[in-house]
């Protein structure tokens, strides 16, 4: 349609010419009401960023001769950083004598992957950087997304049983403990 029959058609009904893909060959136009595609423009603008994921880089560092307990404790940690969506730099420093024991660094890391790969998957391989020994831990997200849709229904559970009260058992009187004091003058 030429152009000036557009532009009478669109005033004729009382509405806007708007040139949609101006890139396209030909260009595309559409007779619409310009303030109200504006407005929905910007809604769906706002939706994608509110869609796009964004992450954190949480860092774990472990050394080459951790004992059993310290390494679950970091795993725990670990798995929490992992299951609220962020990404975990699990990285290994070596220091003195310990860099000539490169491979305990790696068994370790090795190790931290292996347990965690039920909810993760190793975005970047293990590396040595000078005296550190790093890989990038991603949470999974088929994995994630099981969770976060488990957990308003264990809220919703929790919810429907009634609250436990503390029974008052061990209930003293303040004023029974008090020492008395009289004067007497």
């Amino acid at each position: 349609m030429p152009i000036n029959e557009a532009l009478d058609k669109a005033r004729d009904l009382e509405l806007d010419l708007v040139e949609v893909s101006p890139n396209s060959r030909p260009p595309v136009c559409r007779i619409l009401d310009y303030g109200k595609f504006k407005y929905e423009q910007a809604k769906k603008d706002k939706l994608a960023r509110k869609r796009q994921h964004s992450y954190q880089l949480k860092e774990m560092r472990y050394r080459p001769k951790i004992d059993d307990h310290d390494y679950t404790f970091k795993c725990k940690h670990v798995r929490a950083f992992l299951e609220s969506g962020s990404k975990v730099r699990a990285y290994v420093m070596f220091r003195g004598r310990e860099l000539a024991y490169t491979e305990r660094g790696r068994h370790l890391l090795e190790r931290v992957a292996k347990d965690m790969a039920d909810i993760a998957v190793v975005d970047v391989q293990i590396k040595r950087e000078g005296r550190n020994m790093s890989m990038i831990l991603g949470p999974n997200a088929e994995i994630l997304k099981q969770l976060r849709e488990a957990r308003p229904q264990a809220k919703e559970s929790a919810a429907d049983q009634p609250e436990a009260k503390p029974e008052a058992e061990n209930e003293v009187d303040a004023t029974e403990n008090e020492p008395s004091t009289t004067s007497s003058e």
